[in-house]
């Protein structure tokens, strides 16, 4: 059986109707993934709370804070429910079993724990009712310790210390997972007295065995028996004639149970790793995730619920891709349940998008498929795709998707020029490069359009539509000469390809209809290309110098570190010498007609984004470092305010980032504890 549906009233960051917690899961692994305080810790300690954990260190006491808003005149509700349930399950909690309305329904095991604040107080604490029922509302049987003892989870904290937890002590966890598993328990025979010390093979015994056997050879021990017998004397001496009293040195606990017996010695152990030195916090959290592995496969339990919390703690890049493929397949091989919160974009890469849940806004958002507008061949194509360059989309309070590296680089730098900075805002810029566009942007469209995922989406995308001089000064064709059909012999579109401007808009509307829809909304560019439209923006200068410079960037890389400045600042100089002719050579094909009807801004755009495709081509993303790294000292000088540069900027860029970087929803303070 696994745990199929959990609902979180009243507890935390989670309130009651509209704003209670709703979580639907598979079985085998579910991830949790999402911004700090939104709400991740809660759902594992509301699990925690409503069945327990095998590791009874870590019991939950509710506090104040545990009550929504810290009301407690609040019930805190939390309901779990258990699907799938194999004959054995049935059999074990029959009492507590819920059906179907129709015929033939599998039933189910609903869990409802109930707190509630009394208004007593008990030694100074508030005395706080709590309350375990089954059935649909709790209105079944209450379900008594013995068969909650059997849904208990077994629980890795974050940031937890393997290696105390692995140590040798009371309690220990070593000692309760040894304990518990068949190769401990039915493994070897017990020691026999009556065959003795001698004719026993200590190989051949059971832990019990091994430790009576021990307890016989101390007893034995030619020290501790000299010892003895000086007791004796001395006893000799103190008793009276004829009371015939003799000292016995036995090994504590020898009359013990064999469950308490075994406890005790598997108490004695710890485990650590081989090998020459100490290990550190890393390897030590595999040993320990090993050591419960052990427990959960074992064939008996009921439960097998694995909650881990940041799995990737203490782990370099590739031991978390090998930690999270591992618990993969054991969900799927030895049918463990396993709910893990992560921060970490790089195991959210690993993870089946059908496994993870976004937790934003106190709501869940699976990934699974049907609760998405994702085609089933979008989720193979994310399999592949989906890199931990891009992962980072589940983690922020806004998305940019772009298709290339340019819009990468550059448009961080543009959201500081607009007082809108990414990092500030929590904005992440995934680069998609020229595919996939639509499909990444279905990540966050819902199926169900009332329960939509309320975080902003820009899509950022070229028109692809050049304009009527562009042809010519790229190369496409000559000047005067017949342009190909648009019929699939040129892969190009000018705007006189389209019929007039309603065509222009309508074409328009198509690339934004791709994509966009719900909290997603696709900008596409003003007028063709992010270069393009830099240029002819306003910035034309700036991007012809970047291009300059991306073209002499090996040869300024080999030069004397000392004095890349000075050497920088003469390319710079060089470059806006070269643009000055290019604007000369701009107003000349306007006013000889060349141009095919193009404004000087037009041509002028043209001719500096022709470097990027025409001869010796430059790098688009060089390119782009150059220009960020200019625009960022303009930016510092503080010779241009913000409105400056929203103005000197192309409109769409600045509405996409202006979208991105909105406050975030009424709802979502900071103050509530998660």
């Amino acid at each position: 059986m696994y745990l199929s549906e959990l609902i979180i009233e009243n507890f935390r960051c989670f309130g009651e109707g509209d704003e209670q917690f709703e979580l639907r899961m598979r079985c085998g692994l579910t991830a949790l993934v999402g911004e700090n305080d939104s709400g991740k810790t809660a759902v594992i300690d509301a699990i925690r709370l409503a069945l327990g954990t095998a590791d009874q260190d870590w019991y939950l006491r509710l506090e104040d804070t545990d009550f929504h808003k810290e009301d407690t005149s609040r019930q805190i509700k939390i309901v779990c429910t258990f699907a799938s349930l194999s004959e054995r399950d049935k059999r074990a909690f029959v009492e507590y079993l819920t059906y179907g309305k129709q015929a033939g329904d599998d039933p189910v095991l609903i869990v409802n724990w109930t707190a509630k604040d009394t208004g007593k107080k008990s030694k100074r604490r508030p005395y706080r009712r709590v309350e375990v029922h089954s059935g649909e509302d709790g209105g079944g049987p209450r379900i008594v310790s013995e068969a909650r003892e059997l849904l208990r989870a077994t629980y890795l904290r974050p940031l937890r210390d393997a290696e105390q937890a692995l140590s040798a002590g009371r309690g220990s966890r070593l000692s309760q997972v040894l304990h518990h598993t068949d190769q401990v328990t039915e493994s070897g025979v017990d020691f026999d007295p009556e065959v003795g010390i001698e004719k026993t093979d200590p190989a051949k015994l059971n832990v019990l065995g091994i430790g009576d056997f021990a307890n016989a050879l101390l007893e034995i021990q030619n020290g501790v028996e000299q010892a003895r017998g000086k007791i004796d004397e001395h006893l000799e001496g103190l008793a009276l004639s004829g009371d015939g009293i003799k000292s016995a040195i036995n090994v504590s606990g020898m009359a013990a149970s064999d469950d308490i017996r075994l406890r005790q010695l598997l108490e004695k152990l710890d485990l650590s790793l081989g090998g020459d030195g100490k290990l550190g916090l890393g390897s030590n959290n595999l040993l320990f995730m090993a050591c419960e592995f052990l427990l959960l496969a074992q064939e008996d339990e009921v439960s097998k619920l694995l909650l881990i919390e940041e799995p990737e703690a203490h782990l370099h890049a590739q031991r978390q891709l090998r930690a999270m493929k591992f618990l993969q397949d054991q969900a799927k091989e030895k049918g463990i349940q396993i709910i893990v919160t992560t921060h970490s974009p790089n195991l959210a890469s690993a993870i089946d998008l059908n496994n993870i849940v976004m937790i934003d806004k106190r709501r869940a958002y699976s990934m699974a498929e049907g609760q998405t507008k994702l085609e089933p061949s979008d989720y193979r194509f994310l399999q592949r795709f989906l890199d931990v360059t891009k992962a980072n989309l589940f983690f922020a309070r806004g998305v940019v998707i772009v298709e290339g590296d340019a819009e990468n680089i550059l448009l961080p730098t543009l959201a500081r020029l607009l007082g809108r900075g990414f990092t500030e805002h929590g904005v992440s810029i995934v680069n998609v490069g020229g595919v996939g566009l639509r499909r990444y942007a279905r990540i966050f469209q819902r199926t169900d359009d009332k329960a939509q995922l309320k975080i902003p989406v820009a899509c950022v995308t070229d028109m692809d539509v050049m304009p009527n001089c562009a042809p010519v000064i790229l190369g496409l064709v000559k000047q005067g000469d017949e342009w190909p059909p648009l019929d699939g012999q040129r892969r190009w579109r000018a705007k006189r390809d389209i019929d007039d401007a309603d065509a222009l808009v309508r074409h328009r509307a198509v690339k934004v209809e791709k994509a966009s829809g719900q909290c997603v909304e696709t900008f596409v560019s003003d007028e063709w290309t992010l270069e393009y439209d830099l240029a002819y923006s306003g910035l034309a200068k700036h991007v012809h110098v970047a291009a300059h410079l991306a073209a002499k960037d090996e040869a300024l890389a080999k030069k004397n570190e000392a004095l890349d400045v000075a050497i920088l600042r003469t390319e710079t100089t060089t470059a806006k010498r070269e643009f000055k002719i290019l604007q000369t050579d701009a107003r000349r094909a306007v006013d000889e007609a060349i141009a095919d009807d193009c404004s000087y801004e037009e041509v002028l755009a043209a001719k500096v984004y022709s470097r990027f495709t025409k001869g010796t081509k430059v790098s688009k993303a060089i390119a782009a470092q150059y220009l960020a790294e200019w625009l960022e000292r303009i930016h510092s000088s503080g010779k241009l305010t913000v409105e400056d540069w929203s103005k000197r900027l192309p409109r769409y860029l600045v509405q996409s980032i202006e979208y991105v970087t909105q406050p975030p929803a009424s709802g979502t303070a900071k103050d509530e504890q998660v």
